[in-house]
């Protein structure tokens, strides 16, 4: 969420009159999720998605050499995105549910830990910190590319899903917990058998937004040599020379991939909205 401040000197408080609404403005990095009330044969995401696979079908047909040696050459690069993909998602969640725990923690310094965590790891772009963990902090401990790669990814979009478990655990009401409270639970069982099962249905459509994005930012790991989808077009484009037929492909194989994804989240918001859980 975004909100916009037009007071040009924020160290003064100028009074003005309360708003009677606020707007806010939500900006996703994932892939444009299909409306889910839209049924034209021809809707974009359909003209994107079968497009994509009828290029990736029809290319290799018409031009064998080099479109299908290009589709030989990369699986074995895709299923490398995934891993980083899949592993990165699955630790950066637990990052995220500690995070989210400790920025509404009503300890001191734990939400503070947790706030700095998050405002230091977003300040700081994915690249540079890529970068960090494998070549600065590498002078220090010899870290595999692979493993950099993974712990990167955690890190950075553990500070995001942070964020969205905070917000997700905000968004159940503190009824919730004055009833558990109330029925003899402590606050610990309170939190495990009520808030966050409600929690986790609330954050599942933006959770898979931040999948989604964390696989296509996942093509950063080809600069330290992790022979993902684009490294692996990489090396094939620097040895055959095609680059525009390679990079083709692998813009088409991400295009799928990340629509395919896409239309998952929208089916998990579907899901959701049928359980009637309001985020």
């Amino acid at each position: 969420m975004a909100e916009v401040d037009h007071n040009p000197h924020p160290e003064v408080a100028a009074p003005r009159a309360a708003p009677a609404h606020r707007i806010t403005v939500t900006v996703s990095d994932g892939a444009l999720i299909p409306d889910r009330g839209e049924k034209s044969l021809f809707s974009a995401w359909r003209i994107s998605f079968f497009g994509a696979i009828a290029m990736l079908v029809t290319l290799p047909i018409v031009s064998p050499t080099p479109y299908r040696d290009i589709l030989v050459f990369i699986p074995d690069g895709v299923v490398t995105t995934f891993h980083v993909t899949v592993v990165s998602i699955l630790i950066s969640l637990a990052i995220g549910l500690i995070t989210g725990l400790g920025r509404i923690s009503r300890i001191t310094v734990i939400n503070r830990i947790a706030t700095i965590y998050v405002e230091v790891i977003r300040g700081i772009p994915l690249l540079v910190q890529l970068f960090y963990i494998y070549f600065a902090l590498g002078q220090l401990v010899q870290v595999p590319r692979l493993t950099a790669a993974i712990i990167a990814m955690s890190v950075c979009y553990g500070a995001y899903m942070g964020e969205i478990f905070r917000a997700g655990l905000q968004s159940v009401p503190k009824g919730q917990m004055e009833a558990a409270l109330a029925l003899g639970l402590s606050r610990r069982q309170a939190l495990r058998k009520v808030i966050l099962p409600q929690t986790f249905l609330v954050i599942l459509p933006p959770v898979g937004n931040e999948f989604i994005a964390l696989l296509k930012d996942s093509s950063l790991v080809s600069i330290i040599a992790v022979s993902d989808l684009l490294r692996r077009g990489r090396e094939y484009a620097a040895v055959s020379f095609n680059y525009f037929e390679t990079y083709t492909v692998v813009a088409l194989v991400y295009l799928v991939i990340t629509l395919f994804l896409s239309k998952i989240v929208a089916f998990m918001e579907t899901w959701v909205d049928k359980r009637g859980v309001q985020p």
